[in-house]
């Protein structure tokens, strides 16, 4: 069993806000596999793919606060660290690009410090997803919370089906392979 646990802001006021991302990418994979998100035991929604081994997670419980959610679906569904794959935002990386990796940092990020503090170790899949833009990116934290401009719809789409694919590569072909396919 593996986990797909997309960061983002709950909310119409976020839905459309850079730091939800992590959400964009998980609804697109979870509606490609006509998967229907419901309420979870604690702070998230979740769908199950019933063919494979995998749950889709969102936390509810808003961005900073991911990790006890993270914490609570490892615990439930008995889940190691490398079982769970957060699919996050990443202001650094240019906007399009994504980057898978097995581990790593917080990157400044406050929701991924928050899974490393309650998972007590960094040793967890990553998808990030570039959303850095020409716009000035300081302070992130008001960057981060305001949507894209229209110019940047296309590349929006495209790293959405990008990291979507890639959901789909990890679980066929594991996660080296992938990385060797979408890291750019």
């Amino acid at each position: 069993m593996i986990a797909y646990v997309g960061l983002g802001n709950p909310g119409d006021r976020y839905s459309k806000t850079k730091h939800n991302a992590g959400f964009w990418v998980v609804n697109e994979w979870a509606k490609k596999h006509h998967l229907s998100f419901q309420p979870g035991k604690g702070d998230y929604t979740i769908a199950k793919h019933n063919r494979r081994e995998v749950i889709v997670v969102k936390p509810t419980s808003g961005m900073n606060l991911s990790g006890s959610v993270v914490k609570e679906i490892a615990y439930e569904w008995n889940l190691l660290p490398p079982d769970i794959y957060v699919i996050v935002d990443d202001v650094d990386l240019p906007l399009g690009s994504i980057r898978i990796k097995p581990k790593g940092g917080d990157g400044c990020h406050r929701g991924m410090e928050n899974i490393i503090y309650q998972l007590q170790t960094n040793k967890f899949p990553r998808l990030r997803l570039g959303i850095g833009t020409e716009e000035n990116m300081r302070p992130a934290e008001e960057y981060v919370l305001k949507p894209f401009k229209s110019d940047d719809e296309i590349k929006v789409k495209e790293m959405i089906q990008k990291g979507t694919e890639s959901l789909d590569s990890i679980l066929i072909q594991g996660i080296n392979y992938s990385m060797n396919k979408y890291n750019n």
